[in-house]
């Protein structure tokens, strides 16, 4: 991959017209009916199971949304056999010419974060596992943060560092303040320094954010501080956010982050207002009709 990652978001939004990002979180108890193996399935049964459920939603939204993001612990909760169908899940993405970005939320220090950024970070053949990106914690300080940024020069990969998460006792660190800076800002400051000095043709650097969208005064306040960085916003839909809380998070051009949508999407079939008109048969029409309305949400996001 010869154009850097932010560059490639970038070109993905403008094609697709779209700042959806579909998070690819397989549930045993919510996949529909006819994917969920019978009593006393192994979990190879259940692998399956995944790995078609996440396949068939990239099939639907290949051409809507720009990227997708596998959640990592509900493949590794199967053992080996969840992780052959996560790395076929990322490959399969690719193949339909969506980002991925695996939250993973790694990090740790010196050679053990120098191994997880060779592990996920850079598309393709680059690394063994694949993804254009990684969701990284920063909580091990700024030197833990160092291998990715690194990989991410080698590699023209990305990186989404935790900076004010969508969860509510997420403040229990992250506003904590000393000498008259809360953590989330103190982390914000070393995101933009990364990010600013890596910056591609789109304005944007590879290192980028996670801002919740369940705290848009914090997410105006971080965009300001951030304007090198891509910003994903989690918490949209089933976590309460909508269109107005996340319209902060861009510039006004429409770029500068994407917004992930999970369960309110993935599990569309099982929400009052498409039960009954698809139902569990057709539920790969739920995400589609699901898609297209969060599309159509988001499209005040370019003005429109």
């Amino acid at each position: 991959m010869s154009v850097c990652f932010s560059d490639r978001l970038t070109q993905r939004i403008l094609a697709t017209k779209s700042v959806t990002c579909v998070g690819l979180d397989p549930r045993r108890q919510s996949l529909p009916q006819g994917l969920q193996p019978g009593e006393g399935a192994s979990v190879a049964d259940w692998a399956a199971g995944f790995e078609t459920f996440c396949t068939e939603i990239i099939d639907v939204v290949a051409d809507k949304v720009p990227v997708v993001k596998p959640q990592a612990a509900f493949f590794e909760q199967l053992g080996p056999a969840g992780m052959q169908a996560l790395h076929r899940v990322i490959q399969h993405a690719h193949n339909k010419g969506l980002l991925t970005i695996l939250d993973g939320k790694r990090n740790d220090i010196g050679s053990t974060a120098e191994a997880y950024a060779d592990a996920y970070l850079g598309a393709g053949e680059a690394s063994v596992w694949g993804s254009d990106s990684l969701t990284v914690s920063p909580y091990l300080g700024a030197d833990s943060l160092d291998p990715f940024v690194a990989q991410c020069d080698r590699r023209n990969a990305g990186v989404f560092v935790l900076v004010k998460t969508s969860n509510p006792g997420g403040g229990m660190l992250q506003d904590r303040s000393s000498e008259g800076q809360s953590v989330y800002q103190t982390v914000a400051a070393k995101v933009e320094e990364f990010s600013s000095t890596r910056r591609g043709e789109c304005g944007f650097g590879p290192i980028g954010a996670v801002v919740g969208a369940t705290y848009p005064e914090q997410l105006a306040e971080l965009r300001e501080k951030m304007p090198s960085a891509y910003i994903l916003i989690p918490g949209f839909g089933a976590q309460g956010g909508g269109a107005q809380d996340v319209l902060a998070g861009f510039t006004s051009a429409g770029l500068g982050a994407v917004v992930n949508s999970s369960r309110h999407i993935i599990f569309a079939h099982r929400r009052p207002e498409y039960a009954d008109k698809f139902g569990e048969a057709n539920w790969q029409d739920a995400v589609a009709a699901a898609t297209d309305e969060m599309n159509q949400q988001l499209a005040c996001v370019f003005g429109q």
